[in-house]
């Protein structure tokens, strides 16, 4: 099957942007890119006037669970945060996984985003299959997901965050990473679906699960992902355990390479950006859940200038309620300049974090984040024909800048999974009449 948009600008990402040009689909892989019109044959065609085609957008950093618990704990810190909702999560069970998980990736699809990095971490005894649930929910919605098996190993009674009942033993939770690479990694090209390794954070696993999960990881082939840098609550615990900055640890443990990617990175010294630069240690950028913690604004300009990998994440629902992707190129560009300055970040740096910037931390470069010749045809067709972006000239802008537009068309793989604003394989109201009821029974419970 062979897909022809016509008629739109195009911001390809890595090379020339297109005022008026087309793309061809051939199967699941862009076949053509150009100015003007197509003159091959296509079995079909979508006309795109008025819009804007983009790379699929890549979010490098979430938790779909919290879609459950969004709205709690609305004017905490992160570890306020943590402690107020850590017994609720102890009470997530498969089926309230997957109705979060489901719509937490509905939503992001209805916001430009192709690829998802799911960071799930929580694993309460007699909860059920949590991998699969999340895993389940992907083929509903039909995106990419790259779902990182967290753990965690320190409960409150070694010092650490979570309940005791909530953590896993050391063991447990490299047997139940390496159970769910062996069984739902796929390392091909054009996967659907991959594992990567990721103990929750410093300060909730051990010395001995970081290493191990690293050790395991590598074995594998897999990436590596863990929370690091968020609060200066965190830096001043590392510094107290282990006498050095949550990145010098990091570092020490092996956890600073080119296949570790890491969320939030908000307290880096200027020592740890280089190192960051110069291992290709990619960052995970969140910067409406920073913003609704309180917890800081990234280093990104400084980051991106030191050679370092760059992504956008929308982070757990429950930090980042709204849990939309396009909104994050905005408040990605909106506190890099509060950071530093209106030449802090452009429009178009702002579109390549939320595409090939996350196409790289994930290490999908080659596949994805770019509108080119043999790459993944993950597309997204913004319609910019409305009042919101009327006499706005520049649609990179418009999109940027204004609200988040709707999509004509969302393709994954050549396949259309969102179009003219709505699901085409979901029904919006069934998936959230499913989470309205499972999170009423989750708080039901307390």
């Amino acid at each position: 099957m062979k897909t022809l948009i016509s008629n739109a600008a195009i911001a390809t990402v890595s090379g020339p942007e297109h005022t008026s040009g087309h793309v061809l689909i051939d199967g699941d892989r862009i076949a053509a890119v150009g100015e003007g019109d197509y003159r091959g044959e296509a079995d079909r065609r979508v006309d795109a006037s008025g819009g804007l085609v983009t790379p699929g957008l890549v979010n490098t950093h979430h938790h779909l669970y919290q879609w459950a618990t969004r709205g709690m704990a609305a004017d905490h810190t992160l570890f306020e945060w943590l402690v107020a909702l850590y017994p609720v999560w102890g009470r997530l069970d498969a089926g309230i996984t997957h109705a979060a998980g489901t719509a937490g990736l509905a939503r992001l699809a209805l916001t430009g985003c192709t690829t998802v990095a799911d960071h799930h971490y929580v694993f309460p005894h007699g909860g059920g299959d949590q991998v699969e649930a999340l895993v389940a929910a992907r083929q509903r919605i039909g995106v990419r997901l790259h779902l990182v098996r967290g753990s965690m190993d320190r409960g409150e009674s070694d010092g650490g965050l979570p309940p005791d009942h909530l953590v896993e033993t050391t063991e447990a939770a490299l047997l139940g990473t390496e159970a769910a690479i062996d069984r739902f990694h796929d390392p091909a090209p054009g996967a659907h679906l991959r594992i990567a390794a990721g103990p929750c954070s410093p300060f909730s696993v051990t010395e001995r699960l970081m290493t191990g999960a690293a050790e395991l990881g590598r074995r594998k082939g897999v990436r590596l992902h863990t929370h690091l840098a968020e609060t200066l609550d965190e830096q001043q615990q590392c510094l107290a355990e282990v006498g050095c900055t949550p990145a010098e640890y990091a570092d020490r443990l092996g956890w600073l390479a080119g296949d570790v990617w890491l969320a939030h990175t908000i307290h880096l010294s200027a020592g740890a950006v280089r190192r960051f630069g110069a291992t290709g240690t990619g960052s995970a950028h969140c910067p409406t859940s920073n913003g609704r913690l309180g917890a800081g604004i990234a280093p990104v300009r400084d980051l991106l200038d030191a050679g370092a990998p760059v992504g956008l994440g929308v982070d757990g629902a429950a930090s980042s309620e709204s849990g939309g992707l396009g909104e994050e190129l905005h408040q990605a560009l909106l506190q890099a300049r509060q950071r530093g300055g209106p030449k802090a970040l452009t429009t178009r740096e702002a579109l390549w974090l939320g595409t090939m910037g996350g196409a790289r931390c994930l290490g999908r470069e080659d596949e994805l984040g770019s509108v080119e010749v043999g790459k993944l045809a993950d597309l997204a067709v913004w319609d910019l024909s409305g009042l919101n972006y009327a006499g706005i000239i520049d649609p990179v802008a418009a999109l940027v800048l204004g609200a988040t537009p709707p999509l004509a068309r969302l393709f994954v793989g050549g396949r259309t999974v969102v179009e003219d604003g709505t699901l085409r394989e979901a029904d919006e109201s069934v998936i959230a009449g499913e989470l309205a009821a499972a999170s009423a029974r989750l708080r039901a419970d307390r």
